[in-house]
């Protein structure tokens, strides 16, 4: 499940708040909603919300988000002609005609090439959810 990263901290002090009056004081309930408020607070104070922030969304985000493309090309010639233009990484993920591959050193020598690797939407097309 996905999560807004980018919460409004006043609201979820305001949810906790109003959470927190359905418990009585000194409950266990009451101590665990306050922890949870101060250390909100605390992130907040010190400005340590935007690390926070990355950290709940890596927290709450799957893998399969963080898988991105950085170049696409509807030809193999186009992706040659970038592959020896320099500007490609070692491991970078492209798309070719619809097909995933990566960057790869050459076994011997200087240089790149693209080795065979399927991006997540190839994989789901192949194997929907629900049918291993």
């Amino acid at each position: 499940m996905k999560y807004n990263h980018n919460f409004d901290i006043d609201s979820v002090f305001e949810a906790l708040r109003t959470i927190n009056e359905q418990y009585a004081e000194g409950s266990p309930e009451d101590e665990a909603l306050r922890i949870a408020s101060v250390a909100l607070f605390y992130v907040r104070e010190k400005q340590k919300l935007d690390d926070y922030r990355e950290f709940f969304r890596s927290f709450y985000t799957p893998a399969i988000d963080y898988i991105v493309v950085a170049q696409t090309f509807a030809t193999r010639e186009e992706a040659d002609q970038w592959l020896e233009g320099g500007m490609a990484k070692d491991g970078d993920l492209v798309r070719i005609s619809g097909q995933g591959f990566q960057v790869m050193p050459v076994r011997k020598g200087t240089g790149f090439r693209f080795v065979r690797m399927p991006l997540p939407e190839e994989l789901m097309k192949n194997h929907p959810p629900g049918t291993e």
